[in-house]
């Protein structure tokens, strides 16, 4: 593998003049798997972006196959052999999955049913259990991100850059897309693989390169690389006793019950799932895709609806609610930190000062409508500062800021809102090592003030870091609870898939 089949040389790209890389030098070899880390705000999005022809140079140069070339646009990137599966998923969700599979690529005369067969043949070949006559708009965060993988695939590039591909997957899923980017190098296809779990890195790659601050740090062989070197790299500083920190010694005591679900029912994911969640601990929640762990807290919090015959019970503080929107609920002190942060977390074209102050908004009584710029100010630059938003300033549209930014101004649209009852959905997807350290903190903060905090995690070490109780969802329902003390992976896992 010593042929560059993609290079960048002294690459560029200023922002309102702030550069987000800085004379980046990588190098992308035929046949390899090369992993791309580094904190968030490191530049991985924005260099890997440069290739794909989502952004252009201010400065620097690309090669492919030895040629100078400067993408404008992803279609030009593709033609050139390049595609690229976005962190957050670029799908049409009022199209098929097929349709989405082969937009761009129709031809003259199309018949639907050809089309529908030759995505079923082709997903199935690739071990992923997607319907081709879904809607995408209908599927969950994995099979989205399996659409956009086989996409990728079906285009037959040369280069696929993977931004986050494995964050929504399960780990029969994750098993799945190894193999096939096992199976894409064999065929001499480069693969560029940006992912925050560094294990991930070292057990795929070939080689490792390691962004800080938009600069590069290092390439070297993964065998060369450990996980400690890989963050002492990331983040001039060693955070491996801190990451997830030593097994819990002691949990905090049961509160007052918060929160209390009996026999809760939205066919067919939640099937008479019943919880409890009190003050001044972390609930973790855990589950494989389609346990019906964020389903049944959308319900509570007013995002989805139950049953309305037979449906179940929800009582906050001992009081039956039914909230048929969120509005009721964030009113009655309900937050709920969505998974999917870009279609359901933010106004992506307002301002991160803007966005926190509409959170603050929905707290309000019903008839105040109106935005006050020295409030909303005040809200932004408190907030920026309390949960460290890296941005140039608190007017920056929050579309500009890297995933792991995006997500705080999430948290702290919720936060903001004062809540007692703070549900976490996969709060650090697609977030870097030291973010996950400020978001785990703010977590374990909020329990200690006395907040009811539900963590939904797919990966067990946060549950296992954070929770003081762990619930284990499985087929639509809690079928096990655990206290921190007592639970292990393996019981944890074993009650999940048995």
């Amino acid at each position: 593998m010593t042929e560059t089949v993609l290079s960048l040389s002294k690459a560029t790209k200023h922002y309102a003049g702030v550069p987000a890389i800085d004379g980046v030098d990588f190098e992308l070899r035929r046949g390899e798997i090369h992993a791309l880390v580094g904190e968030n705000g490191a530049g991985k999005s924005t260099l890997t972006k440069v290739m794909a022809g989502v952004v252009t140079l201010t400065s620097g140069k690309m090669t492919i196959d030895g040629l100078d070339v400067t993408p404008q646009t992803p279609l030009e990137a593709r033609h050139l052999g390049i595609a690229m599966v976005f962190q957050e998923n670029s799908l049409v969700p009022t199209m098929t999955v097929a349709q989405n599979l082969f937009l761009g690529q129709e031809k003259f005369y199309n018949r639907l049913r050809g089309i529908y067969i030759a995505a079923q043949q082709f997903l199935q070949s690739l071990n992923f259990d997607v319907t081709p006559t879904a809607t995408v708009s209908g599927l969950g965060a994995a099979k989205k991100q399996m659409v956009e993988i086989a996409r990728a695939v079906l285009h037959r590039a040369k280069v696929i850059i993977f931004d986050e591909p494995t964050a929504s997957l399960t780990p029969e899923e994750k098993k799945y897309f190894f193999d096939l980017v096992r199976d894409l190098k064999k065929r001499g296809v480069s693969i560029i693989f940006i992912s925050h779990a560094l294990e991930e890195a070292l057990l795929l790659a070939d080689r490792i390169t390691v962004l800080r601050d938009g600069k590069h740090v290092v390439t070297d062989d993964a065998a060369k690389f450990d996980r400690a070197r890989i963050v002492q790299a990331m983040v001039g500083r060693d955070l491996s006793k801190t990451l997830y920190g030593a097994r819990k010694e002691k949990v905090r005591p049961l509160g007052r019950r918060v929160l209390t679900v009996q026999n809760l029912k939205m066919a067919p994911m939640v099937k008479n799932n019943s919880l409890s969640v009190f003050a001044g601990q972390i609930t973790g929640v855990f589950g494989l895709v389609g346990a019906g762990r964020t389903e049944t807290f959308k319900i509570v919090s007013g995002v989805m609806k139950r049953d309305f015959f037979h449906g179940g019970e929800i009582l906050l503080n001992d009081k039956p609610v039914r909230y048929r929107v969120p509005g009721p609920a964030v009113k009655a002190g309900i937050a709920y930190v969505t998974e999917d942060r870009k279609v359901e977390g933010f106004f992506e074209t307002a301002s991160i000062a803007r966005n926190l102050y509409l959170g603050l908004l929905a707290k309000f009584p019903a008839g105040r409508a109106w935005l006050s710029r020295r409030e909303s100010n005040v809200a932004g630059k408190t907030w920026i500062e309390r949960l460290k938003v890296r941005a140039i300033g608190d007017e920056v549209k929050v579309v500009e800021l890297s995933g792991g930014n995006q997500q705080k101004v999430v948290i702290a649209k919720s936060l903001i809102q004062d809540p007692e009852l703070i549900i976490f959905d996969e709060p650090t997807r697609g977030v870097d090592v030291g973010a996950i350290v400020e978001i785990h903190e703010l977590i374990n903060k909020l329990a200690d003030e006395g907040k009811a905090v539900v963590v939904i995690s797919s990966y067990l070490p946060e549950i296992m870091a954070l929770s003081d109780r762990i619930l284990v969802c499985r087929q639509g329902k809690v079928v096990e609870e655990f206290s921190a003390l007592e639970a292990t992976e393996e019981k944890i896992m074993y009650a999940a898939i048995h």
